[in-house]
């Protein structure tokens, strides 16, 4: 395991001055397997600075352009064939590196490995709703043939359930893949059909071991808001699906968007 330790790295994507930035940091630190840590940022600021100086974090600074510019510098900086891209927001469990890269070890042929999550709003721990059982019920869905093209095409079809900062890239099998630069909330769901192309597996750990916080600053809240999000879903839909099915599904989705206020 301590030669797969030296394989991962968590790239921080910051930008802003976030008052979350330090317990996501400090959530990298108490891992019980430590890996490599660094942070990207496109929006360089004294807090930023201030915060990587304290927990000796390096720090690398790109132009922006928009979250999926942001993401495809992140990896570029990495060297790890193993990366995992922390938003600045979130937190992780003390197992996250070792439950993941037991996996990966496991499964060579991997693409990306994910963990089930939970959610903190308002200063509340939330492990169960309806949002989270119906995303559970789709991961175990896509996991259930994890080589499958044809099998996860049809889950992932059925909504985003992959939680973006719990999922881990095998960029060894992943080498050309890039992010797409032109949308704002949908990049990841994309990301995921566009992984699916590739031969490899889709590897799930079940513990939820991430902790997405929902807030109204974040960008998942300002596309919500300016209905960014549902034009991008229904986007979506439809490259899985004829316009008229993607409708119907996308006005299903919508109303999972009220978990997010």
């Amino acid at each position: 395991m301590s030669n797969l330790q030296n394989q991962h790295s968590f790239i921080i994507c910051a930008y802003g001055d976030s008052p979350y930035l330090e317990d996501c940091i400090q959530s990298l630190l108490a891992q019980t397997l430590p890996t490599d840590i660094a942070l990207y940022t496109s929006t360089p600021s004294q807090h930023i600075h201030n915060i990587c100086q304290q927990y000796a974090i390096p720090i690398h600074v790109g132009t922006g352009g928009g979250i999926g510019k942001d993401w495809n510098q992140a990896l570029s900086v990495v060297q790890t064939p193993y990366v995992t891209i922390a938003h600045q927001d979130d937190l992780y469990q003390p197992t996250y590196t070792q439950e993941i890269l037991t996996k990966l070890q496991a499964h060579p042929n991997s693409l990306i490995a994910f963990t089930d999550y939970f959610e903190k709003k308002n200063g509340l721990v939330i492990h169960s709703n309806t949002n989270l059982r119906i995303k559970r019920f789709l991961l175990k869905g896509l996991t259930l043939f994890p080589t499958s093209k044809i099998w996860r095409h049809f889950w992932l079809g059925l909504g985003n359930a992959i939680c973006c900062p719990a999922v881990t890239y095998n960029r060894t099998r992943l080498a050309d893949f890039r992010f797409d630069e032109t949308m704002r909330t949908n990049l990841d769901w994309y990301a995921w059909y566009q992984i699916n192309q590739y031969d490899g597996d889709f590897i799930f750990v079940p513990q939820a071991l991430m902790c997405h916080r929902i807030h109204e600053e974040s960008e998942t809240s300002h596309t919500i808001a300016d209905n960014t999000r549902t034009k991008e879903d229904l986007m979506l839909f439809e490259l899985f699906w004829p316009k008229p099915i993607a409708r119907i599904l996308n006005r299903i989705y919508i109303k999972g968007q009220d978990s997010n206020y």
